[in-house]
């Protein structure tokens, strides 16, 4: 069988086309600024969602796949890792909003604001739903009050992923590139935090808003599967 027929077993193939309707929009944005504006400003947008696109297919594929599913747990947990790894950039697009600026428009800023948020909303879904699909992983071996809290802590860690890259420009890759010195980084932040105020003062309030929006999602779902509506 298929990754495809899998997909489709595991009602994957709606959420794919539909998130693969929303990528193809954005994308659709893009092309037609760059034809309009004969420039390539925002255009890193796209390479910024499939980055976002990375974590939402590793956790498709491995709920989809029985093989995974009937391995050993840490082969589940290998693919975590490399979820977390990637998990930032999906929350990530929302900071490209810093580029928005009036004196570096060659486009109507209404145009391009909503070029970013259609981006930033997109990333968010692929990570929001891959999220989902952790906690589905998660399930199987702790407790749900606990998966709530690793849930928590997991869009915090988000949160001070998106400070590294934004900052402090790493990257995913780069902790197989250039390890000892993002672990350097991150050690010195934990170590001296009141010299980072911009690094927790960032982590803190981005986990926060990822937070308040995330477990509003939980809140929709759960209010439309409820009986009593």
């Amino acid at each position: 069988m298929n990754i495809f027929q899998r997909l489709r077993e595991h009602h994957r193939f709606r959420e794919s086309i539909f998130l693969g309707i929303l990528t193809l929009i954005c994308v659709s944005l893009s092309i037609f600024r760059l034809v309009y504006s004969e420039t390539r400003v925002f255009f890193f947008l796209n390479w910024n969602l499939f980055l976002a696109f990375v974590p939402w297919a590793l956790t498709s594929i491995t709920i989809s796949s029985r093989r995974v599913h009937a391995r050993s747990h840490w082969v589940v947990f290998i693919l975590m890792g490399i979820w977390l790894l990637f998990f930032p950039n999906a929350p990530y697009i929302l900071t490209d909003l810093f580029h928005l600026r009036y004196d570096q428009l060659t486009m109507p800023i209404w145009f391009d604001l909503v070029l970013i948020l259609a981006y930033a909303w997109t990333g968010l879904l692929f990570g929001f739903l891959s999220l989902w699909d952790i906690e589905r992983l998660l399930a199987e071996w702790v407790h749900p009050k606990l998966v709530t809290a690793l849930s928590v802590s997991l869009l915090f860690l988000g949160s001070f992923g998106i400070y590294l890259g934004r900052y402090l420009r790493w990257n995913s890759w780069d902790l197989i590139t250039e390890p000892f010195r993002l672990i350097y980084d991150i050690g010195d932040r934990i170590v001296n935090p009141f010299e980072h105020p911009r690094a927790w003062g960032m982590t803190i309030s981005m986990g926060i808003f990822l937070n308040m929006i995330y477990w509003s999602f939980h809140f929709i779902r759960n209010r439309s599967t409820r009986k009593d509506y």
